[in-house]
Order: structure tokens, then C-alpha cells, then sequence
């Protein structure tokens, strides 16, 4: 299920809103927030506009839409497509709502007011169940929100130890580097397949000469 959710400034990281927690939420989460503000660091212009980062037994989506990135927490086994409609619902009613004031504020929480919808929202998402039967009633997703394939996943270990980057470009490595092993592998064992068949005859008669020898003279 969804269990807490912030909205920030993309350029700036700047707190706008964020969903109320209980006392038990917020100590259960407090590893994970404090992440969500190493992700907002790491954001960049060149960001990619969706991702999924797996950290424990939760995972952090995020969507970055018109300078404001839309993040949730929610559990690992909550499956991606709902978390993905739940923060791109979002979206839409938060530009809707505070679109052209984004850019003129300077305190946190400028928006506090918009927790009211989060948490109606949040509560079509309670659980898959309840959320897949809400979604069937809600208008088009966006089409990139039907192929989850697409987002990118990290782990928050690789942010945190590894440094890598959120940007588009450092996806692409990642995924160039995994095609280049692919192949590689590939190359490997059709190499290795030709030799067999190139030296294979040759072995074979030189085990049958090896043979009639020893049976021959022995």
C-alpha cells in the first residue's frame, strides 16, 4: 500500500506538500524520508521523469512533472502500475490546482492544503485490490504508465555507495552495458561451438587410432 508521499520543487528541492503521517508511519519511515532528500539531490534536469528505487521492504516511486517531482513510498510488493496512477493523479489536480504559483514561492510547505486530496487519494489506493478496482473507473492513464517496463529501477544502495546517477544518460549505460555483456556471452559460446565442431571429427579419430593401437598391440 501507499504510506507516505511529499511533493517538491524540482530546481530547488523545496518541500511544497506532503501527506499527514501518523506517529507510527512516521517512525517506521524515517530512514526512507531522509532518503527521499538524498533523491531530491540527485535530481537533475536531465533526470529521468519516472523511477522506481528499491530500498528494504519499501520502495520509493517517483514522478517528475512541470518543475515538481511527486514521490511516494510505498511497499515493496505494491505493484508499480498503482503506485505510477496514484502520483500521476497527482499531478494533474496539483497543476490544476497551484500550476502558476510553483515557481513564485519561497516557503516550505507553501501548499500544505493539498494534503486534503493526497489523502482521498491515497485511500482509493489502500491496498492492489481496492486500487485496481478504483482504476478501472478512473479516465485514459498515460499511455507511458501501461508499460512499467519502461521505468527505471535502482536500488538505493547504488545511490548511496555507488553514486550513481538518476539522469537518462546513465540509465542508458547501465542498459548498454548489460546488452554488452549479453552479447559477449554470446559471442563466447558461438566460439566455442565452432571449435567443437572444427576440432571434434579431428579428436574423434585420433580416440578411435588411440584405440586400435592399444588393442592391437597391447
Amino acid at each position: 500500500m501507499v504510506r507516505s508521499t511529499i511533493i517538491v520543487r524540482a530546481s530547488d528541492a523545496l518541500p511544497l506538500a506532503a501527506s499527514v503521517d501518523d506517529e507510527q508511519t512516521e517512525q517506521a519511515l524515517q530512514e526512507h524520508k531522509q532518503q527521499s532528500k538524498l533523491i531530491f539531490r540527485r535530481i537533475t534536469p536531465n533526470a529521468e521523469p519516472r523511477c522506481s528505487i528499491e530500498s528494504g521492504q519499501y520502495t520509493l516511486h517517483y514522478l517528475i512533472s512541470d518543475n515538481v517531482v511527486f514521490l511516494t513510498i510505498a511497499d515493496k510488493s505494491y505493484p508499480r502500475k498503482l503506485a505510477f496512477s496514484y502520483l500521476d493523479e497527482l499531478s494533474k489536480e496539483f497543476a490544476n490546482t497551484y500550476g502558476p504559483k510553483v515557481e513564485t514561492v519561497r516557503k516550505p510547505y507553501a501548499f500544505v492544503g493539498f494534503d486534503t486530496f493526497m489523502s482521498k487519494t491515497a485511500r482509493l489506493y489502500l491496498d492492489s485490490r481496492t486500487a485496481n478496482a478504483a482504476s478501472s473507473n478512473l479516465d485514459k492513464i498515460n499511455d507511458d504508465l501501461q508499460d512499467v517496463t519502461r521505468i527505471m529501477t535502482k536500488n538505493m544502495e547504488e545511490l548511496l555507495w555507488r553514486g550513481d546517477s538518476l539522469d537518462k544518460m546513465s540509465h542508458l549505460s547501465t542498459s548498454l552495458r548489460s546488452e554488452s555483456e549479453k552479447y559477449r556471452k554470446a559471442a563466447q559460446k558461438i566460439n566455442f561451438d565452432a571449435m567443437i565442431r572444427q576440432y571434434a571429427p579431428i579428436a574423434g579419430i585420433a580416440l578411435f587410432l588411440i584405440i586400435f593401437l592399444w588393442w592391437r598391440f597391447f
